[in-house]
């Protein structure tokens, strides 16, 4: 989706998330033209993470909105608002946010997993036979090292930023995290590095 022309109003800051990120890196992002990007203090920001399971849904948007609050803004998790059985109504979610006195929404979906195996070959140096003295040192410094394998996995997920005064994307960004420990690690470590892929674009004032 593609918008035109936009300015981008206070919300632009809805996800300055200031946690440590060291694992996140970005595959895709864009933003609309012309977007400016102003203080998220004082805003009421809706906040989404999709998932059919409830348990992780509410996890996800209360670590989101816990993170929102940090930088001054307001979130509204949509379960709070939104009937449990029905998230998937469009309509009644835009109207529920607009009614919450939300102007923006930030959505989060996780869109991939996978796994890279990565294997460190063995190795052994030749040792010198000559002398008992000679090869006791340099047989200990050259015992066989008989390599490694480390699997790491890799979570892709998606942020949305949406203006709900113009019912327009403003932010698209896809993210890959190596290692989450957990759902909150996951959040935080997404939500630090969009933060500062929007300051590096001008998205995001700094």
């Amino acid at each position: 989706m593609i918008t035109r022309g936009m300015q981008a109003p206070a919300f632009v800051l809805l996800v300055a998330f200031l946690v440590a990120c060291t694992t996140t890196t970005f595959t895709s992002t864009w933003k609309a033209p012309q977007a400016q990007g102003l203080s998220p203090v004082g805003k009421t920001i809706g906040v989404v993470f999709m998932s059919r399971e409830e348990s992780r849904r509410r996890a996800g948007e209360d670590a989101l909105v816990a993170d929102l609050t940090t930088r001054g803004a307001h979130g509204v998790a949509s379960y709070t608002i939104l009937p449990t059985p029905h998230p998937q109504d469009s309509q009644a979610a835009f109207e529920r946010l607009k009614q919450a006195g939300c102007t923006a929404a930030v959505v989060m979906r996780v869109v991939g997993k996978d796994q890279e195996v990565t294997y460190t070959p063995g190795y052994v140096a030749p040792a010198y036979y000559g002398g008992f003295g000679p090869y006791w040192g340099y047989g200990w410094g050259a015992v066989y090292d008989p390599g490694s394998l480390r699997t790491d996995t890799y979570v892709s997920v998606e942020t949305l930023v949406y203006s709900l005064q113009q019912d327009k994307l403003v932010w698209a960004s896809t993210s890959r995290t190596a290692n989450p420990s957990n759902l909150d690690t996951l959040i935080n470590e997404v939500a630090d590095a969009t933060a500062k892929e929007m300051v590096r674009q001008g998205f995001l004032a700094p």
